[in-house]
């Protein structure tokens, strides 16, 4: 058996530490000088980084997925707080026009009043009106509770519209000059002109046209384009000065012997939503 010798093996160790010294060395003034890694050293550095790459690519597609599937949530989340403001937007935009074109008819309706000083007179709103009766009648929000009665004249807006025919305690039916009824009791007027009033009676409407028609026209005196016209009094079922409308034409009737007097009427029926309703002249008794 050989005999153990430290001194051997001290010796080679000391040549082992003095070549990996020299190797380190001779590295880093190759990197100081050249900037750049040996073949061994690059092949472990592209090894580990090829490994890392393998490694974390799971964990960052799964990371980048997370990512796009939270912002698709918050994305949507965020459209559909959007598209609750936009539709109560909607909603706001057509209350304000609603106000705004109640405001409108509200001002209108006092415009009128303030023409109307010697009248006892009640503002309504309209509650009911049927698409198949639209040009026949309408329910308002007025009744005996208020000292409404029938044959009391109803006006809209610049003038009159028609005549109260039924009455309860909360409520009124309005028959409408626009009305085919041909037996409803129909409005006495006067026509004036230059050459002074003429009076006639109201009682058609031609949808056609969309004017009123004045017939039984008494007097000569000539009626033009523009002449204006309101209720006489006569009769004793309206008050008198109402405004109804402006003559449009004059034309002779179906049989010639009488003159009928198109009347472009003030008020515009097919959008009602306030009217005034006329009790009586202001300091009359019952």
């Amino acid at each position: 058996m050989k005999k153990f010798n430290p001194n051997k093996n001290i010796i080679i160790t000391l040549i082992v530490v003095i070549i990996v010294v020299t190797v380190i060395s001779l590295t880093a003034a190759h990197r100081a000088n050249s900037g750049k890694n040996n073949l061994g050293q690059s092949a472990v550095n592209d090894s580990v980084s090829f490994i890392d790459k393998i490694v974390s690519f799971p964990a960052k597609a799964i990371g980048n997925g997370v990512s796009s599937i939270s912002a698709l949530l918050n994305t949507y989340d965020e459209n559909t707080r959007l598209k609750e403001r936009i539709d109560g937007y909607g909603e706001l935009a057509i209350q304000n026009d609603n106000l705004k074109k109640e405001n409108e008819s509200l001002k209108t309706e006092l415009d009128l009043n303030e023409t109307l000083g010697n009248y006892e007179k009640v503002t309504a709103t309209v509650v009911t009106r049927t698409p198949d009766m639209w040009q026949d009648f309408l329910i308002v929000d007025r009744g005996t509770n208020d000292g409404i009665e029938p044959n009391m004249a109803v006006l809209s807006q610049k003038g009159l519209i028609g005549r109260v025919i039924e009455v309860n305690a909360a409520s009124s039916k309005v028959e409408l000059l626009t009305s085919k009824n041909q037996n409803s009791n129909h409005f006495p007027v006067k026509i004036t002109s230059e050459q002074g009033d003429s009076y006639g009676l109201l009682k058609s409407y031609d949808d056609k046209e969309n004017m009123m028609i004045v017939s039984q026209v008494v007097g000569e005196k000539e009626i033009k384009e523009g002449d204006v016209v309101q209720t006489s009094g006569l009769g004793q079922n309206s008050p008198a000065n109402l405004p109804v409308g402006i003559v449009q034409k004059v034309k002779p009737d179906s049989y010639g012997l009488d003159r009928e007097i198109y009347v472009k009427p003030y008020a515009d029926t097919s959008d009602v939503p306030v009217v005034t309703i006329i009790k009586r002249l202001a300091g009359a008794g019952d």
